[in-house]
């Protein structure tokens, strides 16, 4: 496949400062279109269940995702056709048709938990970033978005953490850091790291 966009995968635990490395890298590329994309986009439609099955299902694995759908989407951006990312309601664990059309991108960043854990992603990426962030941190940032963003309880949501996120995070996140080209302290001052990837970033990409 010729490509026409470069792909950019960045991935780290649960709250770890993955989109907002992916912004900032986006700033640093003004002059390009440059595009964000979050695999959480692509958690598998689970409409066809009740919602009690539906909050059973754990999406902190990797089979949560429907990567053939992510992957199908990821090669026609690549080559410059126009796609419709879809949109995921993490209230009723569905998903519906999205209003980001991603057409003719220089860059395509994207960034989840399982960026790097498949292998056919790492295999046509450009650029592979992994976001190191404090366990403790990860877990602050979470409480504070499930609960503001997703109306869930404190109890639910430390459940979860304990029960799936955890463990999931120690089998298929953590160990998916060695496919990284460059790890980022995500609870740190980044931007100097970034700045280091400027350059490279600049002439790779206009290369």
């Amino acid at each position: 496949m010729n490509k026409k966009a470069r792909l950019i995968l960045i991935a780290g635990g649960t709250c770890s400062g993955k989109t907002t490395i992916a912004k900032a890298i986006g700033r640093r590329l003004h002059d390009l279109k440059t595009v964000i994309v979050s695999h959480d986009n692509y958690y598998k439609d689970l409409a066809h269940l009740s919602f009690e099955e539906r909050a059973k299902v754990n999406f902190d694995h990797p089979d949560s995702i429907d990567k053939e759908m992510l992957l199908k989407d990821l090669h026609e951006m690549l080559s410059g056709q126009a796609v419709n990312v879809p949109d995921y309601d993490f209230k009723l664990h569905s998903r519906k048709e999205g209003r980001l059309c991603v057409a003719e991108a220089d860059v395509i960043i994207l960034e989840g938990i399982f960026a790097l854990y498949y292998p056919e992603l790492v295999e046509i990426s450009d650029l592979k970033i992994y976001v190191d962030t404090d366990s403790d941190t990860r877990l602050s940032r979470r409480l504070s978005r499930d609960i503001i963003d997703r109306g869930r309880e404190v109890e639910g949501v430390l459940s979860q953490y304990m029960e799936t996120v955890k463990p999931s995070h120690a089998a298929f996140i953590e160990p998916s850091k060695k496919n990284a080209d460059v790890i980022i302290p995500g609870d740190k001052d980044f931007d100097k790291v970034l700045y280091m990837l400027h350059a490279y970033l600049r002439y790779d990409i206009k290369s």
